[in-house]
């Protein structure tokens, strides 16, 4: 199964200079809840952005048409998303985690959207989530929280999966 996850505003903002918009403590914990144990795939600039690296108890895996393997520690490299996914098994839950270029290829490609809808537009913004056909989908989870201490503007988590024509 190949999932999309991402937390976004009302205009689709999802970063700005390889950073989040917002911290979110609960959409971090969601996120860590939901991939480890599984396969991370990710552009290399969302790699570089990781304060720690790689991200521990998943299997990363680095679209870049340019690094060496080398340049990833602790995750392999392929230069598609195509390769990438042809090296997971048909049993492999594969999250696409960033950015937006690795976004808008995966999205015809993706079974389900595990979204996290920030109540807040940025006053700046430089990467944004791809448009998608809100028809194409159905909701099969909701859950909406205030701000609090740890998060700073109300969200909401959604899954979609995507319908079957």
């Amino acid at each position: 199964m190949l999932t999309i996850i991402s937390a976004i505003t009302p205009n689709r903002a999802i970063g700005l200079r390889g950073q989040l918009l917002y911290h979110l403590s609960a959409d971090l914990r969601r996120f860590k809840a939901l991939t480890t144990g599984h396969t991370v795939v990710m552009g290399r600039k969302t790699f570089e952005s990781l304060p720690k690296g790689a991200l521990p108890n998943r299997r990363n895996i680095v679209l870049s048409r340019h690094q060496a393997a080398d340049a990833f520690p602790g995750a392999e490299v392929f230069g598609s998303l195509q390769d990438a996914l042809s090296a997971c098994s048909p049993e492999e839950q594969v999250f696409i985690i960033g950015g937006e270029s690795v976004y808008a290829e995966a999205m015809p490609l993706a079974d389900r959207l595990c979204l996290t809808h920030v109540h807040a537009v940025p006053d700046e913004a430089d990467a944004y989530f791809p448009e998608y056909d809100a028809e194409e989908w159905c909701k099969v989870f909701e859950e909406s929280h205030e701000a609090d201490e740890r998060n700073v503007v109300p969200y909401t988590f959604a899954d979609y999966e995507r319908r079957k024509i």
